[in-house]
């Protein structure tokens, strides 16, 4: 069923298959989908202020933009980080756990999200971490104004190209962490040269284009009649896009500020 392509794999057409045709009056809805994406960002910040606080409260007085990670922190990222990512295939797999599953996801990324904004904010100067936010909500809100006004068609070769880019960046960034561990690195990926930084913005574009197809997913799918827990679902694939937009902003901006 075509409606519910996206190339979020959190919007995948199997996963609403399996929640099936829903018709009595606890039916998804725009509304409760957005509340619960605001919801799920509030616990993102509760989990990213408890490892922000923990990493300067370790720091010296006298700290250098080269102190490292404090190993709590570091703990408290790692937990945020591969309890997220295990969530996140909880929620994929097994639709009808979101409403529990979703918000623990949502603090389990906020911790992760914490210690690396802390780290960015410590290693480079000016208000890093305030930019890739606002950022980030504006990449958002102007989405949401093309999709609303309907600026930008999301036809099916729109989605096609967009599941394509970004099954490409994926299969980049998985190739650059397995060379990694075998020493090799694909240098120009990350690099503050007029390559890498290309490149950060063409990763951003396709990342912000995928809020589009999200706005879709959720419109076709309250149409639908999808069931009422699936507005926690649903807030949760917003959730995966803005999330990996503003770590993008972060790793751009990253790149400008190390030009300098």
């Amino acid at each position: 069923m075509d409606l519910f392509k996206s190339s979020n794999p959190a919007f995948s057409e199997k996963i609403f298959s399996k929640a099936g045709a829903y018709t009595s009056e606890e039916t998804m809805t725009v509304q409760g989908t957005m509340n619960k994406a605001l919801l799920m960002l509030l616990l993102v910040v509760l989990g990213a202020a408890f490892t922000w606080k923990g990493f300067f409260d370790s720091m010296p007085l006298d700290a250098t933009e080269k102190v490292a990670l404090p190993t709590s922190v570091m703990i408290w990222m790692l937990v945020g980080g591969i309890g997220g990512f295990i969530t996140s295939l909880v929620v994929i797999f097994s639709p009808k756990s979101s409403p529990i599953a979703a918000p623990i996801y949502a603090v389990l990324e906020g911790l992760f999200l914490g210690g690396i904004s802390a780290f960015f904010a410590l290693q480079y100067t000016g208000n890093i971490i305030i930019q890739a936010v606002g950022l980030t909500f504006i990449t958002f809100f102007l989405m949401l104004t093309a999709y609303r006004s309907g600026w930008i068609k999301v036809t099916e070769k729109f989605r096609t190209i967009i599941l394509v880019a970004t099954g490409a960046i994926a299969l980049m960034y998985f190739l650059s962490f397995i060379l990694g561990l075998f020493g090799v690195h694909m240098g120009f990926i990350h690099s503050n040269g007029l390559i890498g930084i290309g490149i950060s913005v063409v990763i951003i574009a396709i990342a912000a284009l995928n809020l589009l197809l999200d706005f879709d997913f959720i419109d076709r799918a309250t149409h639908h009649g999808a069931p009422k827990y699936m507005e926690w679902f649903g807030a949760f694939g917003l959730m995966v896009t803005l999330i990996w937009l503003y770590i993008e902003f972060l790793r751009l901006l990253s790149k400008l500020y190390s030009r300098d």
